[in-house]
């Protein structure tokens, strides 16, 4: 467990250097972020002096470096907008962001799996048939025009739900939730379904699978001969056997509603991290971009850690170390 646990480091930090590298590359080609910062009519003295403070004037290497040592000890530079830690700035966005992204997936299990547990008991049912065209639509349609009808329908002409914002926050153990507020739930609905619909469809899809498959197991069919009732059996064999599978991926989706929450966080003007990176690439704020990412890599990493300890604890025959057996 613990080599395990050391080579997971080992990895998440090497990770963490190549998308540090690529991505100040890439922004460093991309544009210089004073011409964004700075009107047309800043005189050459007015852009030297913004070019000295932001370390600009120094060779890519050598800031690239300056940037790496810095946060070696935790400190990710200076917003170039906001003349803010970028840290402190990812970490005021962040309880949104997760909010949102917690609240997707458990809209994704408490109606993926039903519907997914019902598609695969009966499959050829015109109930099953319609869950699954559902599911082909979730995959389908995009995101953002999802969104848009969604704001159009139940915010414009129905007037349910409000199109934008994060609404009325409490401080849950220091942490600002909407969920816990009417206000702040009313303003969570539409996109938390948003960002959930993929989600929903991909679970869909595995349940079905999964409760198609184990159903034709020999063990399945033992159970049935000696009697056992079949909510039994979908509680004890099925449904076991069927998460397994659902645990690796819910894990890896978790990161990406967190990681790519980015389309509906701007769609809906949810104040999180996605909108932040949105903002600051559009000025080339370099510190907030490479935070973000580095903080998105990191829970990512810890993330897939948990994940792999789970998929050990619901199938004993998977071990950490020394693989399956």
């Amino acid at each position: 467990m613990s080599s395990y646990l050391f080579s997971r480091v080992i990895q998440t930090i090497v990770t963490l250097f190549v998308m540090s590298l690529l991505v100040f590359v890439g922004l460093y080609l991309v544009g210089n972020p004073v011409d964004v910062l700075l009107s047309s009519s800043a005189t050459p003295a007015e852009r030297l002096e913004v070019i000295q403070a932001f370390g600009l004037d120094r060779p890519v290497w050598e800031q690239y470096f300056v940037f790496l040592s810095k946060a070696l000890t935790g400190d990710l530079g200076n917003s170039f907008v906001f003349n803010q830690p970028a840290l402190d700035l990812i970490l005021q966005r962040m309880p949104a962001t997760l909010e949102l992204a917690f609240v997707a997936l458990v809209m994704a299990l408490v109606l993926g799996i039903p519907l997914g547990i019902y598609a695969g008991l009966k499959p050829h049912s015109l109930v099953s048939k319609s869950i699954m065209t559902f599911s082909i639509l979730g995959f389908s349609l995009p995101t953002f025009w999802i969104g848009l009808i969604m704001i159009m329908v139940f915010s414009v002409q129905l007037g349910w739900l409000p199109a934008s914002g994060r609404g009325q926050t409490v401080d849950l153990f220091g942490v600002p939730v909407s969920f816990l507020t009417w206000d702040g739930l009313s303003h969570l609905i539409l996109p938390a379904f948003n960002l959930a619909l993929f989600k929903i469809s991909l679970v869909i899809r595995l349940t079905r699978a999964g409760v198609m498959e184990v159903m034709q197991l020999d063990f399945v069919r033992f159970a049935r001969a000696k009697g056992m009732p079949e909510s039994r059996i979908l509680r004890v064999h099925v449904m076991k056997n069927t998460l397994i599978p659902l645990i690796t991926v819910i894990g890896l989706e978790l990161g990406s509603l967190i990681a790519f929450a980015v389309v509906t966080e701007t769609i809906f003007a949810w104040p999180g991290m996605g909108k932040l990176i949105i903002d600051s690439i559009a000025v080339l704020d370099r510190p907030v971009v490479l935070a973000y990412l580095m903080i998105t890599v990191i829970m990512f990493s810890v993330i897939n850690l948990v994940v792999d300890i789970l998929y050990s604890v619901v199938d004993p025959r998977v071990r950490l170390e020394g693989g399956s057996r």
